[in-house]
Order: structure tokens, then sequence, then C-alpha cells
């Protein structure tokens, strides 16, 4: 009896040990044109079972790199694309470069970044003064999520003018007209606030009139 441990390693273990038998046995043909007509057929074979790799150029070319691989990249065909070598298949990629933020204003994120860019490219007119009080609304409302405490406008007026490096400044204002989200919030908290306290002196009122 034939134990696995005593077999080719499959290299590929989703094509199955029939697929590596076959590319085993290619391996083992005497002429490269023997070599050359069973390398197609299998890697027709195996296209069978990845339809959607045979609908382009690259698609192709990962079938003929799957066969490599079955053979542990040792087979001496004519392939009509380069041959793979483990290191070009099996290489780490390049790290993604993730934004950066200065810590101190992280919890803005880069929506808010992206628009104060933005209004800093406009013209100086109402468009320009309501995109920057919506910027200026959106941070308050990151801040307080964040630091879970309520900020002054005047730290967000100086945050942002540190964001725009001083190309936006609200300083000169007195303070920000909420934004609807930031404000239904608020309005939601209190009056959620005003009905638990209602109810808590409504059901006082009734035990003391039950004793009573």
């Amino acid at each position: 009896m034939e134990y696995n441990t005593q077999r080719t390693p499959l290299y590929l273990p989703e094509y199955g040990r029939m697929v590596q038998s076959l590319v085993e046995h290619c391996k083992t043909l005497a002429t490269k044109e023997e070599r050359n007509e069973m390398a197609s057929a299998i890697v027709e074979f195996i296209s069978q079972r990845n339809p959607h790799l045979k609908s382009d150029e690259t698609g192709n070319q990962k079938l003929w790199d799957h066969l490599f691989i079955l053979a542990n990249f040792d087979l001496d065909i004519d392939s009509p694309y380069p041959k793979p070598t483990p290191e070009s298949l099996y290489q780490k990629p390049n790290r993604l470069a993730y934004p950066s933020y200065d810590d101190q204003y992280k919890f803005y994120g880069k929506s808010i970044t992206q628009l104060i860019d933005r209004a800093i490219e406009l013209e100086d007119g109402d468009e320009k003064e309501a995109l920057i009080q919506v910027i200026a609304n959106n941070m308050k409302k990151a801040y307080n999520i964040y630091n879970k405490e309520h900020v002054q406008d005047e730290v967000i007026f100086r945050h942002l003018k540190a964001l725009s490096n001083d190309k936006l400044d609200l300083t000169g204002i007195d303070s920000l007209d909420k934004s609807k989200i930031y404000y239904s919030s608020n309005n939601r908290k209190n009056n959620n606030n005003h009905k638990n306290n209602y109810q808590k002196r409504k059901n006082f009122q009734n035990h003391k009139n039950k004793r009573n």
C-alpha cells in the first residue's frame, strides 16, 4: 500500500492528486514535443476548473504558472509565456502606503482633510463659506465622539487653521451653527433625558399618593 506521505507533495491541493499525477507523468516523457503536447492538454483540463481565467491573456498565463507550480518548477517544455520562478511567484507584495496623520489630529480622519483641501481650492464666496462651516461642524462632531467630551468652538477654529496651513480661518466668528446630524443627536439625548426625568417624577408622585 502506498501512503500519501510517500507520494509527491500536492503543490496545489485544489487540483487534486489526479492532476498532480498527470504533471508528474508529463515530466517523464522522452521528447519535448510529447511534453509540450501533454502540457497543453493539462492546461486545457485545469482551465475547466477555472473558467474565469480563460477570458483574458493574464488569466491564461496564470494557468501555465499553475502548471509549473504543479511540476515544482521542474518541467522542460516550450511555454507560451515566460517560465516563472519560485521567487517571482512567492515574493511578498510591496507594503501598502497608508495615509499618515498628525497624531494630534488623527481623529478627524482622511475625509476631513480632503474637504479642507477642496475648500482651499474654492474661490472666496458663499460656496466656500458654506463648505468651511460644514467642515468645522463635522470636526466638532468627530472631536466630541473621539474624546468623549464637549469641545469649545475656539479649539475647532485653531485645529482647522492648523490643518489648512492657515488658509482657512474662522477665528473671527463667535460660534458654529450646529450641523443637522450633531444637533439632532444632541436633541435626541436631551429629549430622552427629559422623558426619563419626567417618568421618574411621575413614578415618585404615584408612589407618594399610594402611601397617603
